[in-house]
């Protein structure tokens, strides 16, 4: 890694016409570790415009220069916008995701692109698209190999508070609040270096997780009352939304981040699903205990990948057939399930 950090150091030596990008649906990984890159290289003197393939949650807005970031789809006059600076890049860094496809449309534009590529990630098995690849599974979050590089070129003293605003964002929601199994000592020291700028922790924490419309904690409401099923003999607890039911709470970008995770507060469930029919797909998230892969699962059935105990995939077909589908390969992991320790 350090001498791809080197490459990257030459690099930036002379003024770029930079572009970031982020997967699509950007969690706070994905916006903070890129805000965080740009209000970086903009210090440094760069030219850099931020892009996201979709809309970009609400609770996740309150984020230093958010405001600036262009959205792909959703606006007619856009995708020109965003397809010209792509071209115009002299580099173009790829945060928070492995694969071009992540991007849907705009993976063809950055695949295209002249410019250098770099790549900034912790997911496995990542495409060999970028010049430059600063990747580390062991890694609980991008925005910690964003600390890594800043602290590396720079030193840990050049963060401000927007900068530790955005990264701090990216690793406390990547490690479950520092619940997670990959929260290790150098995530600690991490968060300790960009505490020092003085900014407030908590209201990371309440903007994030108690920045909710109404509607939205209805959403939760009617989830888990009426649609979480548990499978007591698989360890395993499962829920769906349908598009009716989107409509009906009107449910935007971000809306359904997190559902998932209630499913692993039921008492021995060590796995958690949720189907969410959109847009003419069902998109599933997985969640995990211990040593059982959700990837493993999601990435032989469903066209999925991520993490060990996170992970998410998606289907073009119905509903209904998505979740038979997954309750017919339940079965086959039965015994692995059984087996973890929670």
């Amino acid at each position: 890694m350090n001498q791809q950090i080197d490459a990257l150091r030459a690099l930036l030596t002379s003024p770029q016409k930079v572009v970031i990008t982020m997967h699509r649906d950007p969690d706070a990984d994905a916006m903070g570790s890129s805000l965080g890159w740009a209000l970086y290289l903009e210090a440094k003197g760069h030219s850099v415009n931020v892009i996201s393939p979709t809309d970009i949650a609400p609770n996740l807005m309150w984020m230093p220069t958010a405001g600036r970031v262009l959205t792909y789809e959703g606006n007619k006059s856009k995708p020109k916008v965003c397809r010209e600076l792509i071209q115009d890049a002299t580099l173009v860094c790829c945060l928070d995701f492995s694969a071009l496809s992540r991007l849907k449309e705009l993976g063809r534009w950055v695949n295209e692109a002249q410019g250098a590529k770099l790549l900034v990630d912790h997911h496995i098995e990542p495409e060999t698209f970028a010049d430059i690849m600063v990747w580390d599974t062991e890694a609980a979050a991008t925005a910690q190999l964003i600390y890594k590089i800043v602290s590396e070129i720079d030193g840990p003293d050049f963060f401000d508070v927007p900068m530790a605003e955005c990264l701090y964002a990216g690793i406390m929601t990547d490690t479950g609040s520092f619940r997670h199994g990959n929260t290790t000592p150098e995530v600690h020291l991490a968060v300790a270096d960009l505490m020092r700028t003085g900014f407030e922790v908590n209201k990371v924490h309440r903007m994030i997780f108690d920045n909710s419309p109404l509607l939205r904690m209805k959403l939760v409401g009617h989830v888990l009352s009426e649609k979480l099923h548990v499978l007591p003999e698989y360890r395993t607890a499962y829920m769906t939304l349908t598009a009716t039911e989107l409509e009906k709470y009107k449910s935007g970008a971000g809306d359904t981040d997190g559902i998932v995770n209630y499913g692993l507060q039921v008492e021995d469930v060590v796995m958690s699903v949720l189907f969410i029919e959109r847009k003419g797909e069902v998109k599933i998230s997985f969640r995990s205990f211990g040593e059982f892969s959700v990837r493993d699962l999601a990435n032989a059935h469903f066209n999925g990948g991520g993490h060990r105990n996170a992970s998410g995939g998606r289907t073009t077909m119905s509903l209904d057939d998505t979740v038979e589908q997954f309750l017919k390969f339940l079965p086959f992991y039965k015994s692995q399930l059984l087996s973890v320790e929670k």
